[in-house]
């Protein structure tokens, strides 16, 4: 005779499998050669970018500061910046350099506002990963990764009401979803039907903290229901599968079906940041397991299986990064830093204040 414990497990096995799933998964289709060669070349990219930051520039101490990369994450960035259109809203966050990079901003840029420099974006004034370009729709972030949310729903709003054909859209880790103002802009965006997506980069620990002493439902997914919009979860180290997904949800927004939440789940493939040792945290096997899994290395031998890329064109690719990364870092370390007068300036907004162009 079975014991009651045994028996107990096995209706609550039972009544889990009878729940109805509570979200989407990613739809399917087909991405043409064309968008995956491209998001191909920017995952290529951004993880040159981000390892030349933190394994040479961050330990050579030319970067002050943290410095957070998102290895292991570069499809879900891509993927999304990809099919986003030139005049939609982004803020993306501390792991997102694929937005920047598949968005253009320049990588001489990018580098000097890592070593501070007066070209950077923020000219030498604010923390490395703090940037943004509004002429390419990029809003910096602040630290506390969900008051985006809001300012996302916010922008949204102003698109529906002046009938602009735009889209706005945030990124945030997992920890961020436990924050109060991730809950009460989504609901807002919700009530309001504004054209807005709230992607979640479940990398699965929010500094040292697992997923599982974060939240206690199947699926950050799910919580779309209890706003009334889609919920979707995807593999967050398919680009594919985050491209159509992200193709959907923009589509749907832009054509007034109102906000969507995304999940993609992945893995850091880091610690918290550069000085941050994960083996305190972070289980060996955790590692082990999803760096089968690496994006970029999957995504590399899927394209040429299917002869959507040949070798040649890969060996291309990657001597064209390479060269323009060596080059970029070479024009930022060149770049002067700014005048300590000039601290006073760019405190506010000025819409007259020129803008490097490289």
């Amino acid at each position: 005779m079975p014991s009651r414990k045994s028996d107990d497990g096995g209706k609550a096995k039972a009544a889990a499998q009878a729940r109805p799933k509570l979200w989407l998964d990613a739809p399917a289709g087909e991405v043409p050669a064309a968008m995956r060669q491209r998001i191909l070349y920017n995952m290529k990219l951004t993880r040159e970018v981000d390892d030349r930051i933190e394994r040479k520039l961050y330990r050579q101490g030319k970067i002050l500061g943290g410095v957070y990369t998102g290895r292991g994450q570069e499809a879900i960035s891509v993927a999304f910046t990809c099919a986003l259109g030139e005049r939609d809203f982004i803020i993306p966050s501390h792991r997102d350099m694929g937005v920047y990079v598949a968005r253009g901003m320049s990588l001489y840029r990018i580098f000097a506002q890592y070593l501070g420099r007066r070209d950077g974006p923020a000219r030498g004034k604010d923390g490395n990963m703090h940037m943004g370009d509004l002429r390419l729709g990029l809003v910096s972030f602040v630290s506390m990764l969900a008051d985006s949310v809001p300012l996302v729903a916010g922008a949204a709003m102003a698109f529906k009401f002046r009938k602009e054909p735009r889209v706005a859209i945030t990124f945030g880790g997992e920890g961020a979803t436990s924050r109060g103002d991730w809950h009460e802009g989504i609901n807002l965006a919700s009530v309001q039907q504004a054209p807005a997506i709230f992607v979640i980069n479940n990398n699965q620990y929010a500094y040292s903290t697992p997923a599982r002493e974060q939240f206690n439902c199947e699926a950050l997914a799910a919580r779309g229901v209890a706003y009334g919009i889609p919920g979707y979860r995807v593999d967050g180290n398919d680009p594919d599968a985050v491209f159509r997904t992200a193709r959907e949800v923009v589509e749907r927004a832009r054509s007034g079906g109102g906000p969507s939440l995304v999940e993609c789940v992945t893995a850091r493939m880091t610690g918290h940041s550069a000085h941050d040792d994960p083996s305190h945290y972070v289980p060996k096997e955790f590692f082990e397991e999803w760096e089968k899994r690496d994006p970029i290395e999957h995504y590399t031998q899927r394209l040429l299986d299917e002869k959507v890329i040949t070798p040649a064109w890969l060996e291309e690719q990657e001597l064209e990064i390479k060269k323009a990364v060596d080059l970029a870092v070479t024009q930022a370390e060149a770049c002067p830093y700014p005048e300590p007068e000039e601290c006073l300036t760019d405190v506010y907004y000025d819409p007259t204040r020129p803008v490097v162009n490289q």
